[in-house]
């Protein structure tokens, strides 16, 4: 089964062969084996939390991580108006496997990357208090938790309506590094699947 996923937005260029160039020396201290794959794609596994200030963890319970370039950022459909200029390119963070100690991993994980490349966190949809039995879940119900639970945290945070197909839009959050800080502390804490 695969885990969540989240996009860094990058606001300058850079060549994806220099950001592994940064990043893969960061990840062997505290991950390992650190793979390049032969796209460029990069997989990883963590085997020191603390590092990313996570406390240990069973490694049964952590899978594969990984770094890819998103070859669809900047895209036509998607509005970028609450940004003073559109991101010009895009990473994707992903965990290989669900669960909570993966969901906490990869947001530490993004939160250290963002923080390095100077990136915001396109959390690949609406954040919000995960839905109960018997909650309603229609758009405009889904959408008031997420503005709720948003308008709770320190941080920036802005929604970006994306094409859905067939003539429908959506939104996303984007987020700072202040906001996912804040998120990965509240006791709801989970991303996107």
């Amino acid at each position: 089964m695969s885990g969540p996923a989240v996009g860094l937005w990058l606001f300058e260029p850079r060549g994806f062969a220099d950001i592994l160039a940064d990043v893969v020396p960061w990840l062997e201290t505290f991950c390992e084996p650190v793979e390049v794959k032969s796209g460029g794609d990069l997989d990883f596994w963590v085997r020191d939390a603390p590092v990313l200030g996570r406390p240990g963890f069973d490694p049964a319970d952590v899978g594969v991580f990984f770094l890819s370039e998103d070859e669809e950022l900047p895209a036509d459909d998607e509005d970028y108006s609450a940004f003073s200029r559109p991101p010009v390119q895009g990473l994707i963070v992903g965990a290989g496997c669900s669960g909570p100690v993966n969901h906490v991993l990869l947001g530490h994980l993004t939160l250290a990357l963002a923080r390095r490349l100077d990136a915001l966190i396109d959390f690949d949809g609406l954040l919000s208090a995960r839905p109960t039995a018997g909650d309603d879940t229609s758009n405009g119900a889904v959408l008031a938790r997420a503005r709720a639970l948003a308008s709770t945290l320190p941080g920036r945070i802005a929604e970006v309506s994306y094409d859905t197909g067939g003539g429908g839009r959506w939104l996303r959050h984007v987020g700072d590094v202040e906001f996912l800080e804040a998120w990965l502390q509240h006791p709801g804490f989970h991303l996107v699947k």
